[in-house]
C-alpha cells in the first residue's frame, strides 16, 4: 500500500465525513445566526436511533436507517419549537441561543448515556460494509465510498432545494436579512422549523454513517461538532460551498499533519488551523 495515495484516500473521506455535519451546521446558521451546539448531538441520535431500530426492535436495517434520519430531523426541529423559538420570540440574544443550545446537547447526551450505557457500539453486523476497494494503490472499505457518495448527494440535493424551490429562496431570504423576509410575508419562523428539521437529518444521516464505519459512543456528536465549527469557519460560516471548502481542507491537513507523528496530533492540528483564521481570516475562504 502506498502511503501518498492512502493519505489522499483517507483526506477525502475524512472530508466527507466533515461535510456531511458542515452543511447541517451551516445551514442552521445561515438562518438563525447563532451556534447550534445541539447540532453535534443529532449526529449521535442518529446513530444510536439506527442501533436501537435495527439491533434491539429487529427491525430491517434500512428502515432503521431512515427512520435513524427522521428522528434526528424530527429532535431537531422540535428542540427550535419548543427552546429556541419561545428565546427568539422573547428577543434574546444570540449567547442565550448558544447557551441553551449548549445545555440541550448536554442533556440529550446524558440521557444516551443512561439510555444505551457510554460503552462502544458497533452498526455494522447484519451488513457488510468492511469490502476492501483498492484505488491507485490506496485502500478504502466500500462504506467509505458510501459516505463520499452521500457527502455528493446531500451536497447536490442542497444546491437544488436553494436555488429551484420555493423554499430554498425563502431560506435564503432568511439568510440574507429575516427581518426584511418577515416584512414581506415569509413565515419565518416555520421556515426556520424546516431548516432544523433538514439540518438535524443530514446530521443524523452523517452519525449513521460514521457508526457503520467506525461505530458510535455517546460523545461521537461533539468531536465531530468541534471538526464540523472548524470547517465552518475555514470555509465560510453560513456558506454551503465555503462549508464543503473548509471540509476537505481540515480533512487534508489533519491526515498530512500526522504524515510522520503520531495520529493522535490530529486534533492538536485541527485546533491550530482554526486559530490561524481566527487570526487572519476571521470570515473564512469564501465571505457569505
Amino acid at each position: 500500500m502506498a502511503i501518498l495515495p492512502q493519505l489522499i484516500l483517507n483526506s477525502i473521506i475524512a472530508g466527507s465525513i466533515y461535510t456531511l455535519v458542515v452543511l447541517g451546521f451551516n445551514l442552521i446558521y445561515g438562518a438563525t445566526k447563532f451556534f447550534n451546539l445541539a447540532h453535534g448531538i443529532m449526529v449521535t441520535i442518529g446513530g444510536y436511533a439506527v442501533f436501537y431500530f435495527a439491533k434491539t426492535l429487529g427491525l430491517n436495517m434500512y428502515v432503521a436507517i431512515i427512520l435513524g434520519v427522521i428522528l434526528a430531523g424530527l429532535v431537531g426541529f422540535s428542540l427550535d419549537k419548543f427552546i429556541y423559538f419561545p428565546l427568539r420570540k422573547r428577543k434574546a440574544s444570540n449567547m442565550v441561543l448558544l447557551v441553551a443550545s449548549l445545555g440541550a446537547m448536554t442533556a440529550l447526551q446524558a440521557v444516551i448515556s443512561i439510555l444505551f450505557s457510554s460503552q462502544f457500539k458497533t452498526l455494522s453486523q447484519n451488513i457488510d460494509t468492511q469490502k476492501i476497494i483498492k484505488i491507485f494503490g490506496g485502500v478504502i472499505t466500500q462504506m467509505q465510498l458510501i459516505i463520499l457518495l452521500s457527502a455528493v448527494l446531500v451536497m447536490v440535493a442542497l444546491i437544488i432545494l436553494f436555488y429551484k424551490t420555493q423554499l430554498g429562496k425563502a431560506i435564503r431570504a432568511i439568510s440574507d436579512d429575516e427581518e426584511v423576509a418577515r416584512i414581506i410575508g415569509i413565515n419565518t419562523n416555520k421556515i426556520i422549523g424546516y431548516v432544523f428539521l433538514f439540518g438535524s437529518a443530514i446530521a443524523g444521516l452523517a452519525g449513521i454513517l460514521v457508526g457503520f464505519d467506525v461505530g458510535i459512543d455517546p460523545k461521537i456528536g461533539s468531536s465531530l461538532l468541534f471538526k464540523g465549527v472548524i470547517a465552518s469557519i475555514v470555509g465560510g460560516v453560513g456558506n454551503i460551498y465555503g462549508g464543503v471548502l473548509g471540509a476537505f481542507i481540515l480533512g487534508f491537513v489533519e491526515n498530512f499533519g500526522v504524515w510522520k507523528i503520531s495520529s493522535e496530533w490530529k486534533d492538536a492540528i485541527a485546533f491550530a488551523l482554526l486559530i490561524i483564521f481566527l487570526i487572519f481570516r476571521p470570515r473564512g475562504i469564501i465571505n457569505k
